[in-house]
């Protein structure tokens, strides 16, 4: 670790002193998106990432999974390649806790959360990734526990077709076709395939994924369709018996059809969605009768958020309900009615201040309705430095696997109570036109905290609400561009650190909950000297709770050559061998050549 820091801390000397006779470039003020009150980044009084389309391209990461690893506060936990099967977290918070959207339709699943990710797209279908953290439950409803993520899907900006192909490590084969078509300013249509196969990196981690996305503009109105496909080996994914040979499929869809009506100062977003997701799971591949769940959930929802804008500032209100199917082998028959209502303003003419207060009341059909409070503050030192700070209140309640699922090693609970959290952050940013920091201290203090827990290693695994945790921390992000000659380049440095404390426990063995990203120091520099040719350089240091710690390095070369582009990626570089969850090791070294043709 200290080798590494010493050689980014040179690296990162030699380039600012290098460039520090060449101009400067402004940056886009970025807007963050919102189903009511969207702001730029510069004006939000919380800590919000971006990951552009400009990163997109750039990045070594080939999916949403590896990609969201460079970002501060964020842990994903992969079970292999290629994201396969991936646990998404936030500033400690567990893959429960953490709420993803795809252009504001939220992506949570009522069986659990491990089936998050089921949903991931395509990094060439998105726009821009915005990065929630700290309690996100006034603007999203009870899963934004820890944070939430929000995939911005492609602007339909041309016309173009193109065919990307991919060759890697493991006989990793890719291929996939994209269209873009924009009729007129009130007509556009985006569709693209994608199939994607390996033998896998060890024994039983062979893969098939089929994704397709569909996104149609018509007039004032949106329309997105997604299918994800997935069959993997999943090997030792869930047990530790070599001789089961795991194997599990799942398939993830989403429609929705959104619109937007502005009059003079009011814009009203109406949105109708239906999310589905099935889950198939042998524990012996070869022997499905020896034991398989089956689940299948539906959720079905209608909503409505509106803005109103005065001279007092902007009102948003909201309003978001749906229903919810499951039908599962192992977990029953169960379906349930959530009915969430937002209220937030924003008062954004006290000359330095800006305030925003709001409140979520989410009522589900099987337990209590909960008020979930939260405010925001901040003030301008000057025209770059502004210093915020933020509280919330935030629950979950339990998926139907905490409370339900049974075999022969766990036990489900139904008596299971919601958890709670009250979370604080203060923090501080400057932005210039090429130079922004972000730096920001968080607490939260949970209780109720849902895991699955057992006194010694021969019980059963049990579900239960078994101890309050304080979780505190801190995180820092660094973004420097510059030019060197004609070409832009663009530097990232992140780092964040997490302390968590269970209170009062009367366990001895956690599942899921405490194993936090106790340091994470992240760095990437992009890259072009060339007009052809850009590269992309990441470094990831991970130490987590229990004491493993890990570094990575990955890197990418692309080169456009007419309508050709070339490109190598390569990933974890050292061949460091690290697991992140569970007993299931993470690939070495492996590379994917990619060819991408644009027919026009």
């Amino acid at each position: 670790m200290k080798n590494s820091i010493k050689i980014i801390i040179l690296f990162v000397f030699t380039t600012l002193t290098v460039n520090a006779q060449n101009d400067t470039i402004k940056l886009k003020e970025v807007i963050v998106s919102s189903n009511r009150i969207s702001l730029p980044i510069s004006e939000g009084s919380r800590t919000v990432s971006v990951i552009s389309s400009v990163k997109i391209a750039n990045t070594p990461a080939t999916n949403l999974a590896d990609l969201l690893q460079t970002v501060a506060g964020v842990d994903v936990r992969r079970r292999g390649t290629d994201g396969m099967q991936s646990d998404l977290y936030i500033r400690g918070g567990n893959f429960d806790q953490t709420l993803l959207l795809i252009d504001g339709v939220k992506m949570d699943d009522s069986q659990t959360g491990h089936h998050t990710m089921n949903a991931i797209l395509s990094l060439d279908n998105i726009e821009r990734i915005e990065i929630v953290k700290g309690p996100a439950a006034r603007i999203y409803g009870q899963n934004a526990f820890a944070g939430a993520i929000n995939i911005v899907t492609k602007k339909i900006t041309n016309n173009s077709l193109n065919v990307k192909l991919g060759y890697g490590s493991y006989e990793n084969r890719k291929i996939a076709v994209g269209i873009q078509e924009k009729f007129n300013d009130n007509a556009a249509i985006l569709a693209h395939i994608e199939k994607q196969k390996s033998d896998g990196y060890r024994i039983n981690s062979d893969f098939d994924n089929t994704a397709v996305f569909l996104k149609s503009q018509l007039k004032n109105y949106t329309i997105i369709a997604s299918f994800n496909e997935r069959k993997f080996g999943a090997e030792n994914f869930y047990t530790s018996n070599p001789n089961f040979k795991e194997y599990e499929e799942t398939q993830n869809s989403l429609f929705a059809v959104a619109s937007n009506y502005n009059f003079q100062n009011l814009t009203f977003k109406p949105r109708i969605y239906w999310r589905r997701n099935q889950d198939m799971f042998l524990l012996k591949r070869e022997d499905p009768s020896f034991y398989r769940n089956f689940h299948i959930s539906n959720k079905v929802g209608v909503e409505a958020n509106m803005v109103y804008r005065s001279k007092l500032g902007k009102t948003g209100f909201g309003i978001d309900a749906s229903k919810v199917y499951l039908s599962s082998n192992n977990l029953g028959d169960r379906e349930r009615f959530v009915l969430n209502s937002f209220f937030e303003h924003r008062f954004d003419n006290l000359e330095k201040f800006d305030v925003t207060l709001g409140i979520a009341i989410s009522s589900f059909s099987d337990f209590d309705t909960q008020f979930l409070p939260g405010i925001d503050i901040g003030y301008d030192i000057t025209s770059n430095l502004k210093i915020f700070g933020n509280i919330g209140y935030t629950y979950r309640v339990p998926t139907y696997t905490d409370l339900y699922y049974s075999d022969p090693g766990n036990e489900g609970n139904p008596d299971l109570q919601p958890e709670s959290a009250i979370s604080e952050e203060i923090g501080i940013k400057y932005l210039t036109d090429n130079f922004n920091l972000t730096f920001s201290l968080f607490n939260r203090n949970s209780d109720n905290l849902i895991d699955w827990t057992r006194s010694t290693i021969t019980e059963k695994w049990k579900t239960q609400n078994f101890s309050s945790v304080e979780t505190k921390g801190f995180e820092t992000s660094v973004n420097y561009q510059f030019k060197m000659g004609q070409f832009l380049q663009n530097l990232d440095v992140n780092y964040n650190f997490i302390d968590d404390k269970i209170n009062d426990t009367n366990v001895n063995f956690t599942r899921y909950s405490l194993n936090s990203l106790k340091h994470q120091f992240t760095a990437s520099f992009d890259t072009k000297f060339l007009t052809f040719l850009k590269q992309s350089i990441s470094y990831r240091y991970v130490e987590r709770t229990m004491g493993q710690s890990y570094n990575l390095v990955d890197a990418k070369v692309s080169a456009t050559l007419s309508n050709f582009e070339v490109s190598l990626n390569a990933n974890n570089i050292l061949n460091t061998a690290y697991i992140e969850v569970g007993q299931v090791p993470m690939p070495k070294g492996n590379v994917m050549f990619g060819l991408k043709y644009n027919i026009y």
